[in-house]
């Protein structure tokens, strides 16, 4: 049996949309700690940086409350799905009102330790 530690960690109401932080989370899913730090310092993205926020969180739980090494720590699983949506309106032409959806996102990040 593998005992391999599991290091979990949240953000929630995050207010960009789960397409835009997805397009970001793919590029990192998977990788090494210290690879998907080094990929998201050079990324253009908006989401890089509440991603790199929390990628730094759940090291720093990892480190401190299970005593874990952050060189063997790799992102075993990363979870973006949609919050809830905020609903706006936009005056239209002839007394219309367009629809404007504000959309948030939950982002649940696994770091495992490898053996």
């Amino acid at each position: 049996m593998n005992s391999m530690k599991e290091v979990p960690a949240q953000l929630n109401y995050l207010r960009m949309s789960p397409r835009k932080v997805r397009e970001v989370a793919d590029v990192i899913r998977g990788r090494p700690v210290q690879a998907a730090q080094e990929y998201l310092k050079f990324l253009s993205k908006s989401p890089r940086a509440p991603l790199e926020k929390l990628l730094k969180s759940a090291v720093h739980n990892a480190k401190h409350n299970y005593g874990l090494e952050p060189e063997k720590l790799f992102i075993k699983e990363l979870r973006v799905d949609g919050g809830p949506t905020l609903k706006r309106q936009m005056p239209r032409a002839f007394g219309r009102a367009f629809p404007i959806r504000k959309r948030s996102s939950h982002i649940t990040l696994v770091l495992g330790e490898k053996i």
